[in-house]
């Protein structure tokens, strides 16, 4: 199967079994996916989604954010990884905001990463889900799925590798949706240990399961 059949069936499945994939961070508005994002780095959804009700609850707007101090807000997120960073970013993000943004969460990725605590990854979540642009957030999940199942090459080594090839071969209409397909498909089906094969419905084109079916080394 060639690569460009492999995203047609992708597409073809996903499209028709989850075509409304998003994200399961909870937020209610730009500003607070902005928040949850930075704070999901290395961390569970489940998790953020834990420490941001009480948070947002306090914390409503970049305003109030931004008055707050390391010792105020740390005790909100403690409990998710890298707290004493993340505060840090947090606290910068919302001043920045304020003060260069107006309190509007800016829609380019290029914006987007001048704020503290906001890489690719964060800058391009934002960009697709908040503002549907055809931009592709590869994160652990992504980068191995996509890898797995032949849509990259298996030796590309950076994410920034994996995006280029994702958004170069998806329909631009495609690209925000799919980046959420691949992250759930990541994280409940094809895990990183053990993934689970025997539940997937996408084996029949995937080089992973057929490599493995060959009795390949992987």
């Amino acid at each position: 199967m060639t690569r460009k059949e492999r995203y047609k069936a992708l597409i073809d499945y996903f499209s028709h079994h989850q075509p409304n994939a998003e994200t399961e961070l909870e937020y209610s508005n730009p500003f607070e996916l902005l928040v949850a994002v930075v704070l999901s780095a290395q961390c569970t959804d489940k998790r953020v989604n834990i420490v941001t009700k009480k948070l947002f609850h306090n914390f409503p707007t970049p305003e109030s954010l931004a008055r707050a101090d390391f010792d105020t807000l740390f005790p909100y997120i403690r409990s998710v990884s890298y707290p004493n960073n993340k505060t840090k970013h947090l606290l910068g993000l919302a001043k920045m905001l304020v003060e260069k943004y107006h309190s509007e969460v800016p829609a380019t990725v290029e914006e987007l990463q001048n704020l503290p605590g906001v890489g690719r990854k964060t800058a391009n979540v934002i960009a697709s889900v908040i503002y549907n642009q055809p931009a592709m957030a590869v994160d652990t999940h992504v980068f191995r799925v996509s890898k797995r199942l032949g849509l990259v090459d298996s030796r590309a080594k950076t994410p920034l590798e994996v995006e280029k090839t994702l958004v170069k071969n998806i329909p631009e209409n495609f690209v925000a949706v799919a980046h959420h397909w691949l992250i759930l498909h990541g994280r409940y089906v094809c895990v990183a240990r053990n993934p689970k094969c025997d539940l997937c419905q996408l084996t029949s084109f995937c080089k992973y399961f057929q490599d493995l079916s060959k009795g390949k080394n992987l």
